[in-house]
């Protein structure tokens, strides 16, 4: 259990280290990513975003079974 928890945090570690780089590539911007503003108010679901990244994962995942 501890493993876990330390890889997962080094992968959250580096995924906000690389946070600026992954935005410049236009993830959350997809067209199809709900965003709301109302007011003061904002809201904001990157569903096509996911679906990417879920795609791109199962893959990965996949061929390192």
């Amino acid at each position: 259990m501890q493993k876990l928890l330390i890889i997962l945090g080094i992968v959250i570690l580096v995924i906000g280290l690389l946070y600026p780089y992954i935005k410049k590539l236009g993830l959350g911007q997809l067209p199809g990513d709900i965003m709301f503003k109302s007011g003061n108010s904002t809201f904001f679901f990157p569903i096509v975003t996911c679906i990417i990244i879920s795609v791109v994962l199962t893959i990965i995942f996949n061929l390192f079974k």
